[in-house]
């Protein structure tokens, strides 16, 4: 693995689909599919943490060749990916061959995947579907975590909500 693995979001989203992981999008990239203008170099998801899923989605990460990122060694720390190790952490922040993937099992200001997945927008996108959390519940997740940079999405997708029920009226 490099030491700037470039981000390709169609590798880790083909990649979970192929192991049939169920998930959300979450944070910015899902934010983006719904009009969110800044870009972003990774993805986050919030997968259904049941027995079966977990292991599809240790598969998938396998699959990815995953580590575990950190800013000090940002070519990542080896990790034994298992299902029974997926569930020790709250918050995975992982490099794989496609760049960047960090997994919240429970975001700030929501309940996880169940409560997620009620509001989630499905798209297609590189010929497989996903669930990508509402913009609703993406402020929600940022209006909790109240870190500077989510003040300022929180501003801009306000505005794109307002857009989106002017232009449905």
């Amino acid at each position: 693995m490099s030491e700037q693995t470039s981000f390709d979001p169609e590798i880790i989203i083909k990649t979970l689909a192929r192991y049939q992981v169920n998930y959300v999008l979450i944070g910015a990239l899902a934010a983006r599919l719904q009009g969110f203008p800044r870009m972003t170099a990774d993805a986050d998801i919030t997968p259904q943490k049941t027995d079966q899923n977990l292991n599809s989605l240790a598969e998938t990460l396998l699959r990815l060749d995953v580590k575990i990122f950190t800013e000090s060694v940002p070519k990542g720390i080896p990790f034994d990916c298992t299902a029974d190790n997926l569930k020790q952490g709250q918050l995975w922040n992982l490099i794989t061959r496609a760049g960047r993937l960090d997994i919240a099992f429970q975001p700030a200001g929501t309940e996880g995947y169940d409560d997620l997945i009620e509001n989630a927008v499905k798209f297609e996108v590189y010929d497989t579907n996903l669930y990508a959390a509402s913009l609703e519940d993406i402020i929600r997740s940022k209006k909790a975590a109240d870190r500077p940079q989510d003040r300022q999405d929180i501003i801009i997708l306000r505005e794109i909500l307002k857009r989106n029920k002017t232009d449905r009226q």
